[in-house]
This record gives structure tokens, sequence and C-alpha cells, in this order.
């Protein structure tokens, strides 16, 4: 029997499907697309002729042609975006902040307190019902869910960069990118404290938590979880807080908010992970109006996705951009600058 496996993504910006696909021992000789549409379901020729021209499609660890002929025992692995299903999203008149376009993808910078997909409990309002509005015939899928364009995500809460495929074959090429791990991605951050070094990488399974399915924990034994990894850079520091820049290696649900959790630096703001309470310094006082100040103006998480390199899915040139730190980052680095230099 042919063993054919599916992974679906958990993380928090891989949005792919990898299929992999041993053939039989008695497997005829037949051409690659002819193959993969008898094997998987619900997948188009066209999402599929796409994903074999991207490279996302590959025979024993190497990129082939629609007209390879499968062999008996040949490894087929495939990554790609998610076959659609039929759902109703509303389209919304809502403004988005695109700092480029052009006929394959966007890039936006998207406002924190903005839902990137709909889901149970947030149907509008989203990046998704905005590019539904302002955007036509926008590829979708991931779990057979309509997501228009969408190839990775950022939470709620946090700020920042995001691609969208406006192509059924863009989808497919950048997709392919996350899944390798090829994209540039730097996060900064505030966390609280400073970490031991200036420098360093954090290295942990991350996965849900048992005590709160809707939080993540770090399982260092990787008895659980997903393999995960952050790189970071202590920017700068202010006391009893720190600036850091993170370079994520992997895309894990919440990957830099449990990381820093757990090596005891959580975000500063951050409900879900423990930061909107006072963990340096004393808890009473005028400093502890002042931290308090600091979280109205900043009712979040601080963090920000600051900038994006990935390969064009067309010109195949690398393309980065970069954002600004939103208002409300912007005015609580300068509290602390200010607070530290006192």
């Amino acid at each position: 029997m042919t063993e054919n496996q599916s992974f679906i993504a958990d993380e928090e910006d891989e949005m792919y499907e990898h299929h992999r696909i041993v053939a039989d021992r008695g497997q005829t000789l037949m051409r690659l697309d002819h193959y993969l549409k008898h094997h998987l379901s619900n997948i188009t020729r066209t999402k599929l002729q796409n994903a074999i021209e991207t490279e996302s499609v590959k025979v024993n660890n190497k990129p082939v042609k629609s007209s390879y002929k499968i062999k008996p025992l040949d490894v087929i692995t495939v990554s790609m975006p998610h076959p659609p299903r039929e759902t109703d999203i509303v389209a919304e008149n809502i403004p988005l902040t695109i700092i480029y376009e052009d006929q394959e993808v966007l890039v936006l910078n998207k406002p924190a307190g903005m839902v990137v997909h709909p889901a149970y409990g947030n149907w509008s309002g989203t990046v998704v019902n905005a590019l539904v509005y302002h955007f036509q015939h926008l590829p979708t899928g991931r779990n057979g869910e309509a997501r228009p364009g969408l190839i990775h995500r950022i939470d709620k809460d946090t700020s920042g960069l995001l691609v969208i495929a406006k192509t059924e074959y863009s989808m497919a090429h950048i997709a392919r990118q996350f899944f390798e791990h090829t994209t540039e991605r730097t996060y900064f951050a505030l966390v609280w404290g400073e970490p031991k070094t200036t420098e360093g990488t954090i290295v942990g399974h991350i996965g849900r938590s048992a005590r709160d399915r809707k939080v993540m924990d770090v399982y260092e034994d990787g008895s659980q979880g997903k393999h995960a990894v952050t790189h970071y850079k202590v920017l700068k520091t202010f006391k009893y807080v720190s600036l850091v820049q993170c370079n994520l290696e992997t895309g894990r649900t919440h990957q830099i908010r449990v990381h820093f959790q757990h090596i005891g630096h959580p975000l500063f703001g951050d409900s879900v992970y423990g930061g909107d309470k006072i963990l340096r310094g004393t808890t009473s006082g005028s400093y502890r109006a002042f931290v308090e100040n600091c979280f109205q103006l900043m009712p979040r998480q601080a963090l920000h996705a600051k900038s994006l390199g990935f390969e064009h899915p067309k010109t195949k040139k690398w393309m980065q951009f970069d954002s600004e730190l939103p208002e409300d980052f912007q005015a609580v680095l300068a509290k602390w600058e200010k607070y530290a230099s006192e």
C-alpha cells in the first residue's frame, strides 16, 4: 500500500501542507502529475502544476518536471497551500497599509489589534475581510479554510509586516520558502529584565500547554510540540527592561513570546505569558505608577514584525522590507529611555 502522510502546520506563520508519499514496490511507470492527481484529494490541475513549477514537489529530495516517471519506492514530498473549502467571508471596506504591491505579491503593515483571518469570536474586521473587499481572485487555502492570499500570519496584538500572495503560483512559491525557512523575519520586542548574554539562541520544542490549551509551553526534552529556534540580540537596556531583536528560524505559534517567558524574560505587557505585571524593580511608589502608565500607553505585548525578506516568485530577486515601530511602541520606549537616564 502506498504510504501517504500529510503534515498540517500548527505554526503561527507557516501556512502549508506537507505530503510524503512512497510509491509501491509494484508501481508501474507513471507521469508525476498524473500520479499526484490520483493520490492527492481536493487538488486542482493548476495548483498542482504551480507546485511542480515552483519546486515545491520533489522526488527523492530533488525537484523534477511534471513529465518525470514515478518508479517503485520513489519518495515524493509536496509542500503547498491547503486545498480550499467554501466559506463565506464578508467583504469589508477596511483600510490597509500597503507598503509594496505588484502583480504577484502585496506587503502589508498590520496594526496591533487587527486579527489576520476570521475565526471563532472574530468573524469580521480582519485582514482577510479587507483583502476580499480590495482585491479580486486572490488564491485561497489552508487546512480547507478560505484565507485569501495568506501565507503566514501574526498575532492580533502584534504589529508589523505580512506578505500576501496575489496568484496561485506566488502562493506556492512563497509558501515553499516559509516551509524551507529561507525567508528572513526580524521582530523587535521589549522584554522584562536583561538576558544573560547580549546575543543568543533559544532552542526548545513548542506545543500546547497541558494546563491550558489556549497557551503554549516549551518542552526542552522534545517530548511534545515542534522544534523551535529563536535568535536574539539585545539592542538596548533600560534598567529593568531590554529592547531585543529577534530573528525567527522557525515560526511556531507564539514562538517569541513563549521562548522569552521560558528563559525568564516575558514580553512587556504580554497578559498571556505574565508580562503585564511588574517583574523587575519595586512594586510600589512612583515606579509602579510609571510602569502602569506604560501599560496604558501600550495595552498589548511589545512585539513588532519589523522586517521581512523573501525571494520574489517571478523575478527571483531578493525582496527586503522594513517598517517603523508603531506609535505606542515608540512612546513606551521613549518613557523607558527617559526613566533609565534619570
